[in-house]
């Protein structure tokens, strides 16, 4: 459509002029690459924690416990140690904090700005965990790397929803998801590697390599450009439009920048983005940004992903048959993540949302049939080969569900729903939701496992049934809407359209309209 500005999009909010650049790609895959931070910290974890030379220098007890091979020995419980499961888990606590000092410096600095921290810090930890000699170093580490995720998960999916065009800001999002899965499938070929190092040396090697994508992200962080949202954030608006141009290429931006314009004088109004996100107006971003995260790790997936080396272990594979099924786990990992990138644009969120769902609950009702069968609640027992291909099986349809669904969707949706003037706020809401429920899972995982023993996949499901329910009846469909158009989509929702004033969807548009 030439000359005019912008158009209606078939998702209910409006299209505008400019097509997907070179320029707009590569930097949005450059960006997205702060998911391998996340990644290849997931993946790494779990495989590291089933080496013999790692537990037996830094969680003796559980080595000991490993070691027994009594067949009367509780399989459930061979791994509970709390000591063992803070070394996973407070890099989440580390990165929930982060997410709320991320907030700021990414909105009063800009998003590359948080993206380079988030890279430095990782590398300082990454270097502290490869030379690590006594637990408390080891943790100094972890918790510097909670940090890197924490600034990471903040500023890189806002970052990719205010560069990417609408008609393709669902997969440009999905870049980081990607990235994570990426990094989850090295982790297991880096462990998988590691493991036959002789020397006991495999687990320094492999949580050092965290230095690699960390050193990506910071040289990438010193070379990207920052968005146009948040130059004109920061009150530079002819450098905000020059970028604008830049990226969808095309000098005919006026219809995009007028409502970025638009945005930032109501951010501008906003003392405080806190307090602003509590008021009705915000209630349904607010919730979102709230119960998304909270339902994507009650999914159950970290327990799969960071824990899969020491859950195929517990079912009686062997040690390097664990760590292989890990890659094959994480090679379904990115394999759906690509079929979302691939359908999101086109089939829509919720489409994607309800059919993981219905998937994931069929796997895990399935896996816990199959392990009550077989270890009852003694956790005496084995599978036989054609039983654990079976169990690996369906832990890979999982797996792919979640990839294509809650994976991808839980950072894309909370990054494009919220206005300029609690975008950062929200996603800070979004990130310390996540790593709140993620160290809360990683640090009760095995022993919830030794207690519920099979009875844990079945509590997953039950909550992939409220979450379904819950996207089918209050999440509407936000694909093809421009990100500042948003409040278009609430207003005509059946339940969030009250608490959406008129003035929230009719500003900025009145003059234009004449």
């Amino acid at each position: 459509m030439a000359g005019g500005g912008g158009f209606v999009g078939e998702g209910g909010g409006r299209s505008y002029e400019g097509g997907v650049t070179i320029f707009v790609l590569f930097t949005c895959m450059a960006a997205a690459m702060g998911g391998l931070l996340f990644g290849y910290d997931l993946g790494i974890s779990g495989g590291v924690t089933s080496m013999e030379s790692f537990l037996s220098k830094f969680f003796p007890s559980v080595f000991h416990k490993m070691k027994n091979e009594s067949a009367d020995q509780n399989q459930y419980c061979k791994f509970d140690s709390e000591l063992l499961t803070l070394f996973t888990s407070c890099l989440y606590i580390a990165a929930l904090v982060a997410s709320f000092f991320a907030s700021s410096v990414t909105r009063k600095f800009g998003r590359k700005i948080s993206m380079f921290v988030a890279g430095l810090v990782f590398l300082i930890g990454s270097v502290l965990n490869g030379v690590a000699n006594n637990i408390v170093l080891l943790i100094i580490g972890r918790l510097l790397l909670g940090i890197g995720v924490g600034f990471a998960n903040q500023s890189v999916p806002v970052y990719l929803a205010e560069m990417a065009p609408t008609k393709i800001r669902g997969a440009l999002n999905m870049g980081f998801q990607m990235a994570i899965t990426i990094g989850i499938l090295v982790a297991g070929l880096v462990n998988f590697g590691t493991a036959k190092i002789k020397g006991g040396y495999g687990w320094r090697v492999s949580l050092a390599l965290a230095a690699v994508p960390s050193l990506i992200l910071t040289v990438a962080a010193i070379f990207l450009p920052d968005t146009p949202n948040s130059i004109l954030e920061r009150g530079h608006p002819e450098k905000a439009k020059k970028m604008l141009k830049k990226i969808r290429g095309t000098d005919d931006v006026d219809e995009e920048f007028q409502d970025l314009l638009d945005a930032t004088e109501v951010a501008k109004r906003v003392e405080n983005q806190w307090s602003n996100i509590t008021q009705p107006r915000y209630r349904p971003q607010l919730v979102i940004c709230l119960l998304v995260p909270f339902f994507q790790q009650l999914t159950g997936i970290n327990v799969i992903m960071f824990y899969a080396p020491v859950l195929f272990m517990t079912l009686g594979f062997g040690n390097e048959a664990s760590l292989m099924s890990t890659v094959i786990t994480g090679s379904v990992n990115v394999v759906a993540t690509l079929v979302s990138i691939c359908t999101v644009d086109r089939f829509g969120r919720r489409a994607l949302f309800l059919q993981g769902g219905v998937q994931m609950l069929i796997c895990q009702i399935a896996v816990g049939v199959m392990i009550g069968m077989k270890f009852g609640v003694s956790g005496e027992g084995a599978f036989s080969k054609g039983e654990a291909n079976w169990i690996l099986f369906l832990i890979c349809a999982y797996v792919a569900a979640f990839a294509w669904s809650w994976g991808p969707l839980g950072w894309l949706v909370p990054s494009e729903i919220c206005p300029l003037e609690i975008r950062s706020a929200g996603q800070a809401i979004n990130v310390s939701v996540n790593m709140l429920f993620t160290f809360i899972i990683a640090q009760v995982f095995l022993n919830m496992l030794c207690h519920m023993k099979f009875g844990l996949f079945f509590f997953f499901a039950g909550f992939v049934v409220i979450m379904t329910i819950f996207i089918t009846f209050f999440l509407p469909e936000t694909k093809n809407v421009p990100i500042e158009e948003m409040n278009r989509v609430w207003k005509a929702h059946w339940f969030w359209g009250k608490y959406i004033p008129d003035d929230a969807v009719t500003h900025g548009r009145q003059d234009r309209a004449v």
